[in-house]
């Protein structure tokens, strides 16, 4: 009967602690930014980066579109690869946090999330670039209840589309479609330029760009500006 108790305490705990956060982030937008409201706008964003042999190609082809984007980089790879943060800094996208490695806040104290991945991954983005980052993407969109305290000194980011760009097949055969046919004003929509993240596809970043570069230039045709969060969020 103690037994019973007690796992029925720890199934309490971790209601509270994971599944209702991440039921009120995902179904309801409470406390996060999913969406955009106003027309004619959108925003691509990308995670996991920076890498060094697909994120250069992807900055290569958001210049040629004249795409602006938020990056939610993870601080490890910031520190290992600096140049890619002062490139994207320097052409005009934003840069947040995605933890500084790619762990679930769903597996981590909240102390351990805010000194060794937020605190330590926003410290390195300012020694790069000069600006402390305020925008912030947990991994998988993996919400806790104390990550609702970070609210003030960080805005979270999720999303309204997710494509699936972690899978190769998914790139090769549905990506295309997909971001044609669901964005639309005030989408978030949610890429990957790399693939080292567990459960994707380490190749999947190469056909996610063969994908992005057919799918902006139809886009082009649309009256669609594709901005930073921070314009979305100013004017949304």
């Amino acid at each position: 009967m103690i037994l019973a108790y007690l796992a029925g305490a720890g199934l309490g705990l971790a209601t509270l602690y994971m599944f209702i956060p991440s039921i009120l982030t995902r179904m309801i937008g409470w406390g996060v930014l999913r969406k955009g409201h106003t027309k004619h706008r959108a925003a691509f964003t990308f995670d996991d980066g920076p890498h060094p042999q697909y994120t250069p190609r992807l900055l290569d082809l958001l210049k040629q579109h004249q795409v602006k984007a938020t990056f939610f980089v993870l601080g490890s790879q910031a520190e290992q690869y600096p140049e890619l943060i002062r490139r994207m800094h320097r052409e005009g996208h934003q840069i947040g946090i995605h933890n500084y490695e790619h762990i679930s806040n769903w597996l981590m104290l909240p102390g351990t999330i805010r000194r060794e991945h937020l605190e330590r991954s926003a410290d390195i983005i300012e020694s790069i670039i000069g600006i402390r980052p305020s925008y912030y993407r947990p991994p998988w969109g993996l919400i806790n209840i104390f990550d609702f305290f970070l609210r003030k000194p960080y805005r979270i980011a999720l999303w309204s589309l997710i494509a699936g760009d972690w899978s190769s097949r998914v790139c090769r055969t549905k990506l295309r479609s997909t971001l044609l046919s669901q964005i639309t004003d005030g989408t978030v929509v949610v890429l990957h330029d790399s693939g080292e993240a567990p459960g994707a596809d380490r190749n999947a970043p190469y056909f996610m760009l063969e994908a992005l570069e057919e799918v902006l230039g139809q886009l082009q045709s649309r009256d669609l500006q594709f901005v930073r969060l921070d314009e979305l969020a100013v004017h949304g």
